[in-house]
């Protein structure tokens, strides 16, 4: 009978000290899950991530985006041409401001941008395949001053910190471009 006791009181004593001890082992075990996940690569939204989050918050067609610091701002116009907002979305964390909203627009400004065959997104990808980078800028030009179709102006900077001015076609897609970092800055290239 004292054989029993001695091992309950035993037990009782691991069990008190084993409870907070294995409580610690668990939470260095969280710590360390957590100071892995801080310490994890930062990733950045992209201009079509920024697209994305902004068109989710206000549906319609991008008519431009660029990068300023740790956020996109994004103007988009509404589906049937009479809105306009100025949304900004966190480079980081993707998060969406509303900083502002226009309605009773004359819809047949934005006519050229609504009946685009090209959006943004697609322009985006059209001049990150001619040339690999990060997109830094887009932005809708329909202004007929320069004699060409509509277009979208696409800004990418690559790996080598070059910068590439594209211009993609309103229609075809087509991307034709200008280095704004090299010796041939002058000189046009066709895609």
């Amino acid at each position: 009978m004292k054989r029993n006791v001695y091992i309950s009181a035993a037990a009782s004593v691991v069990l008190m000290v084993g409870g907070p001890v294995a409580a610690a082992a668990a939470a260095s075990t969280d710590t360390a899950r957590a100071v892995t996940a801080a310490t994890a690569p930062r990733v950045d939204v992209t201009a079509d991530g920024a697209a994305a989050a902004a068109l989710k918050e206000y549906p319609g067609v991008v008519e431009s985006l660029d990068k300023d610091g740790s956020a996109w701002h994004v103007d988009v116009i509404s589906k049937d041409g009479t809105g306009h907002a100025e949304l900004e979305v966190d480079a980081i964390s993707g998060a969406v401001t509303t900083r502002d909203k226009e309605t009773g627009q004359d819809s047949g400004e934005n006519k050229a941008l609504l009946d685009a065959k090209v959006t943004a997104q697609q322009a985006i990808k059209a001049a990150l395949a001619a040339y690999p980078g990060q997109v830094q800028s887009v932005d809708w030009d329909d202004d007929d001053d320069n004699g060409k179709a509509p277009y979208w102006h696409v800004e990418v900077k690559t790996a080598s910190d070059k910068t590439w001015d594209t211009s993609v076609d309103a229609t075809t897609a087509k991307v034709s471009s200008r280095s704004d970092s090299d010796s041939n800055s002058g000189q046009d290239e066709n895609r």
